[in-house]
């Protein structure tokens, strides 16, 4: 069995006394020593617990690998200046080698809109200014030149290769979203048995654009118990996940990478 097993770097933490869970350097190289194949960093500005910035997450994981691809969990992209993101990405491309996975998200409620506010920025609008943003992100990170939603014509410089497009969630918002402009979907944590459906759903939005179905990526809080997570790690391949992202069992990111390895080798 062929599967993409990643896991998230240990950069936010519940306990406001403990500003990350773990060293980004060194988790990122355990990551790829123990043979995974992605790992992923969350993003926000100001969250419900004290979190670190995406960017310099990604090129450090990078910086400090070789081999494994290296993701934004997802990227708020409407948080920022649309072309400031995509001059972000391509260097990242350019610097890693073409290994990053550029997740996009809308963000999650539960958070509220204080990181909004702050970024001068409104979450009422943020699905639409995504939209926008996903419209012209791939020609601004490609070198190609593209029109920004205020009329600017702008053309970045030195251009890269336009990385995996992701685009998260569950809403009908964000399936169509995935359908139009994504190369794959995440979903969060879904039932093996209720996923199918979904990418039903996916796949006809995909056809309605004449566009080829986004592959399955699914962030997967898993069993602690090894031949169970392995059982529901082959349930969602069946379902037609191509990636899984095995979220931590604890605050002890060393361990869940070396359990995500174990699932790895027992498909």
């Amino acid at each position: 069995m062929t599967l993409d097993i990643g896991t998230i770097l240990p950069t936010s933490t519940p306990d406001p006394a403990r500003p990350i869970l773990g060293d980004v350097r060194a988790a990122a190289r355990l990551a790829e020593e123990v043979g995974l194949d992605s790992v992923w960093s969350t993003d926000h500005l100001l969250a419900s617990a004290p979190i670190l910035e995406s960017t310099g997450v990604v090129a450090t994981a990078a910086a400090v690998t070789d081999r494994i691809r290296v993701g934004y969990g997802v990227l708020l992209l409407a948080l920022r200046p649309t072309a400031w993101a995509a001059k972000q990405v391509a260097t990242l491309q350019y610097l890693s080698g073409d290994r990053i996975l550029l997740g996009i998200g809308t963000g999650n409620p539960a958070h509220g809109d204080i990181g909004w506010r702050a970024a001068g920025q409104s979450f009422a609008d943020r699905g639409r200014r995504t939209d926008e943003a996903l419209a012209i992100l791939p020609d601004l990170i490609a070198g190609r030149p593209a029109t920004l939603p205020d009329g600017t014509e702008a053309t970045l410089s030195p251009g890269a290769t336009v990385p995996p497009i992701l685009v998260a969630g569950d809403a009908p918002a964000a399936l169509r979203r995935a359908a139009t402009y994504a190369d794959g979907w995440i979903a969060m944590n879904p039932s093996p048995d209720e996923l199918p459906s979904t990418t039903t759903r996916l796949a006809d939005l995909a056809a309605e654009r004449n566009r080829p179905t986004p592959a399955v990526t699914v962030v997967a809080a898993l069993p602690s118990d090894l031949s169970e997570a392995t059982d529901r790690t082959a349930a969602y391949v069946a379902a037609g996940a191509e990636r899984v992202i095995i979220a931590p069992h604890s605050d002890d990111w060393r361990a869940t990478y070396e359990f995500a390895a174990k699932v790895k080798s027992a498909l």
